[in-house]
């Protein structure tokens, strides 16, 4: 007792559990308890009355198992007697042929005889028979229909057992209840036309479904007799045995395939979600078409029919064909996974199958699968086919739309902690989430299986991202002007990287059950040899920018010491001072020389030639003897074709040994032989500044 009240208990809470399944199911739960109660006490009265008829049912047996034991024993008795005068009276048998045949005889008139009011009312009833069927009155007519079928099946019985081989006679009562045959098959036509609506005619008038079955079951019992007499006889009478309970599955089995069939009512031409619409819709008319019969026709039929269970079986039948039908077309991606869903979880689910008012009569795990394994294989392996090219096409797009923007005027966005990034990692992730969560719809095996083809994938793409930031890069170089925003996208495309591997491991964490992947090290690797390499693009960038502003630097110093020296209007009174001052000049420039050498390693000979102008200079003021003056002043002109006429002024009256007219030979000299400006040499005194005073006083 205490396990079958464990058992109740459960049963009763999995009952409640399938009942209060969403929460606006509580405010019904009253409802559930009153109809809960009137089940209970149903069921107790039938219990009860079930008991006490049992124990009357065994009481009246134990009175008739003493009756009949009284009735066997005299029966004994009387057999013995039979016997006893059957041996006595054997051999007077054998003089009763005759007795016989005419015994024969009466049976034929005696069974003419008890039909003879049918036999005369053939077409009478036929027609009657026909207008019962006109007005669905079915039972009334399978009633006419049996008399006359029996009238015609007596008459042919008694005619076979007379002379089995008088076929004149036999088809002679055979074509004079030939219209009774079309009767029958009209009647069927009509049976067979409420059971194609018993879903519709259950709701509206029940009884017609009971009166159809009941038709049923009185052939299926003729059927039994006639075959049983056959087995005695080998006379069956034509047209049985009907079958036409087997019939009648055959129908049920037909409707219910229409019924599957017909749900469809778009197309992918017309509605990109054809699919997904017609299984809401299969899912909705099984579920409702099974409550039905469990509720109301499951009422109809004899228990032994366990009609609910074939009903079970005939839709599970034709949901297999159908969704064999859909898998065999070119589905796309996503229907295929819309397919595979239904097909593995919502069949099954309490929206379906497994709906709780249906948990209670039939057991949904016991069905098998709604499509064969290897049919679900192939969808899963072609699905996957169709998902590796496309994202594959994603992820290329996703790359070409984020090199449009590296080349955009205007800097990259910045996360909310002012980090500049590009929109790729998130459209990738968004992506992968996305095909990850419907690959979760189906099952885990197949959700591991996309995450690794997306880590995979993402193998791939790493690869051709890190070729494009190369790429990105050695354009920059034919142009340092272009793009704009090469520094702040170079920034971003390393912070990408370090974004691609946070949101990998929160897409393993959230749908992988081990952190490790064959794919993880080939990630990480081209990962950090993209931020590594974005990093040295980014030092080559700032060493660039150093070593021409270290130039400039290194120009901007010898000009301004130029100046500094010319603009001083200071004169050397003699030789020693010009001597001590030319070679101070001298190591002032070798000084510049080691400084600007060390900060540009890559420009020592424009370096050396900036501080050779000093250098030069200081020849100048270094020359001891006047008059080779014109030949020095004629080599640095040539060296340095930007220096101008008051450049030259201002060195000869810096040494203060040249006379006016040694100044004025000089200058008309070298504007005769004024030397070709070289294109490739940079300009040093063209910047530098004389004071007009002193060029004016000196040409003076």
């Amino acid at each position: 007792m205490e396990e079958t009240d464990r058992e109740a208990v459960a049963t009763a809470v999995q009952r409640v559990a399938g009942m209060l399944q969403r929460p606006d199911q509580l405010d019904k739960v009253e409802q559930y308890r009153r109809r809960e109660a009137r089940k209970k006490a149903s069921v107790e009265a039938r219990l009860k009355a079930a008991i006490q008829s049992q124990l009357d049912g065994v009481r009246t047996g134990l009175s008739q198992l003493h009756n009949a034991l009284g009735d066997v024993k005299d029966i004994q008795r009387s057999l013995g007697d039979v016997s006893k005068d059957w041996r006595q009276s054997i051999n007077t048998i054998e003089n009763l042929k005759d007795v016989k045949d005419a015994v024969v005889q009466h049976s034929q008139l005696a069974a003419a005889v008890e039909n003879l009011k049918n036999i005369f009312s053939v077409p009478e009833i036929v027609q009657e028979a026909h207008g019962l069927i006109e007005q669905a009155e079915l039972l009334q007519a399978h009633r006419k229909l049996m008399d006359l079928e029996c009238s015609r099946d007596d008459l042919m019985y008694e005619q076979y057992r007379m002379d089995v081989k008088n076929t004149h006679d036999m088809n002679l009562i055979r074509n004079y209840f030939g219209e009774v045959q079309n009767l029958s098959e009209e009647l069927a036509k009509q049976l067979w036309m409420v059971l194609q609506r018993s879903l519709l005619t259950v709701r509206r008038d029940p009884t017609m479904v009971v009166s159809v079955v009941r038709i049923i079951e009185r052939e299926e019992k003729i059927d039994r007799r006639m075959l049983d007499r056959k087995k005695q006889t080998g006379f069956i009478p034509p047209g049985r045995p009907k079958k036409w309970k087997e019939k009648m599955f055959e129908v049920l089995e037909r409707t219910v395939s229409t019924r599957i069939e017909g749900s469809q009512s778009d197309t992918r031409e017309s509605d990109k979600m054809w699919l997904v619409r017609l299984l809401e819709i299969t899912r909705k008319y099984v579920q409702d078409d099974l409550i039905v019969i469990k509720n109301l026709m499951i009422q109809c039929f004899p228990p032994n029919y366990d009609i609910l269970n074939k009903f079970f079986t005939l839709y599970h039948k034709a949901l297999s064909v159908r969704i064999e039908e859909l898998a065999s077309e070119d589905l796309e991606a996503n229907e295929i996974v819309s397919l595979l869903t239904w097909v593995l979880n919502t069949y099954k689910s309490a929206e379906m199958m497994g709906h709780p008012e249906l948990t209670t009569e039939m057991d949904v795990d016991s069905m098998g699968p709604l499509l064969p394994k290897e049919v679900v294989d192939q969808l899963l392996s072609k699905y996957i086919q169709i998902f590796t090219s496309n994202i594959t096409g994603w992820l290329r797009k996703a790359l070409e739309t984020d090199k449009k923007d590296w080349k955009k005027d205007t800097e990259p966005e910045a996360d909310q902690d002012g980090y500049y990034q590009t929109t790729l990692p998130a459209i990738v992730f968004q992506m992968f989430e996305q095909n990850l969560q419907v690959a979760a719809q189906i099952d885990e095996i197949f959700k591991q299986e996309v995450l690794r083809l997306c880590l995979k994938q993402m193998t791939s793409f790493l690869i051709r991202y890190r070729e494009e930031a190369i790429a990105y890069k050695e354009d920059h170089m034919r142009d340092r002007q272009h793009p704009q925003c090469y520094v702040q996208y170079m920034i971003a495309i390393i912070n990408n990287c370090q974004t691609f591997k946070e949101s990998i491991s929160s897409l393993k964490k959230k749908y992988s059950k081990t952190e490790f992947n064959e794919n993880d090290a080939a990630i990480n690797s081209t990962l950090d040899s993209v931020a590594k390499d974005g990093c040295v693009y980014l030092l080559d960038e700032v060493f660039m920018d150093l070593e021409e502003m270290t130039f400039e630097a290194h120009r901007r110093v010898v000009i301004e010491y130029i100046k500094a020296v010319m603009q001083k209007r200071i004169a050397f009174k003699n030789p020693d001072e010009r001597k001590e001052g030319a070679e101070r000049m001298i190591k002032e420039a070798e000084q510049f020389k080691f400084l600007f050498r060390k900060l540009s390693a890559g420009l020592g000979e424009d370096t050396d030639r900036l501080c050779d102008t000093i250098v030069a200079l200081a020849e100048v003021f270094k020359l001891t003897d006047p008059t080779l003056l014109y030949l020095e002043v004629s080599t640095l002109v040539s060296k340095y074709p930007d220096i101008r006429e008051d450049h030259v002024l201002a060195l000869l009256a810096m040494r203060g040994d040249a006379s006016r007219e040694m100044k004025q030979t000089i200058i008309e000299t070298l504007n005769q032989n004024k030397p070709l400006s070289t294109v490739n040499v940079q300009p040093v005194f063209r910047d530098i500044v004389v004071p007009t005073m002193t060029v004016t006083k000196l040409l003076k």
